[in-house]
Parts: C-alpha cells; structure tokens; sequence
C-alpha cells in the first residue's frame, strides 16, 4: 500500500465509487459479500488498493496545501516541478492564528518585525503526490491557494 487505507467513514461516502471499483475487478455484490466471509486478506487487498487509486486522484490535483499553527503559518504550492513554501511566524505569543483575529493583526501588522516570512523551493522526489502526500501526514491541508497567494502578493513573487 502507498499511502494509507480510506476510513471506515470514507469508505462509506463512496460507497458507490466502490462499488464501481468491484465491478471493474469482476466482483459482484455476492462474491464479495463471501470474500468478506470466506477470504479477508483478499478484501484487505482490494480495500488497499481502492484506497491508493482513490489517493491518487485526490494528490493528483493538489495545487495549494497550508499548515497553520498558533503563531506561524506554512504555506505551499505545488508546482510543476517544485514545491514553493511561504512561511509566516510571528515573535508575538498573543497572536493566534487559529482565530480571526489572529490573521486581522497579520494584516495590519504585516511589516512589523515581529513579522518574518521565509521563502524556499524544494525538487519534488521521484514521486509528487507521495510528497504531497507526506506534508498531508504531517499536518498540511488542502487548500484554495488565497492565503498563498495574499502572502506572495504582499511579499512579491521571486
């Protein structure tokens, strides 16, 4: 398995996709209702592989990815060919970026030097979405790319 097995939750909100997925392994309703009986490592198999193919194509299409913490905030875009990271942390313990109001004082405090931001690109391994994948393991989360995008204005892409 590459990445890690969908949950039960995930697994029943595509419930059909799974059902797709089945089909397309010849795997009728029965069959698998006597796998499930009869042969569980063939279902942890298939459960695992579904999981990878579903990965896939949700790692496939990641663009933005960002960390926020209390006090600092990792941004990323997946480029064609690298990782481009933003990063924001602030020298004030009263600013919390898991608030409004943390990201209000941001604003209007961005030139401040209380304000760092830290810019690097990174060469992705032989396998993109398995490093986009390992930044979602360790806390980023997908996302629309407008927080990236304030921040590189606001500093200026180079």
């Amino acid at each position: 398995m590459k990445y890690t097995r969908l949950t039960k939750e995930q697994f029943e909100a595509l419930h059909l996709e799974f059902s797709r997925f089945l089909a397309t392994q010849q795997i009728t309703a029965a069959q698998w209702s006597d796998l499930k009986e009869n042969s569980p490592q063939i279902v942890e198999q298939e459960l695992d592989v579904f999981s990878d193919l579903i990965w896939e194509g949700v790692l496939g299409k990641v663009t933005y990815l960002e960390k926020i913490e209390k006090n600092t905030l990792h941004l990323f875009h997946a480029d064609h060919s690298i990782f481009k990271m933003v990063s924001v942390r602030v020298d004030d313990n009263t600013v919390d970026f898991y608030t409004e109001e943390g990201f209000k004082w941001l604003e209007q405090h961005f030139a401040s030097e209380k304000v760092h931001v830290y810019r690097a690109n990174k060469h992705y391994s032989e396998d993109k979405n398995l490093d986009i994948f390992d930044l979602i393991t360790k806390g980023a989360v997908i996302s629309d790319g407008k927080l990236y995008q304030q921040i590189i204005a606001a500093v200026g892409d180079q």
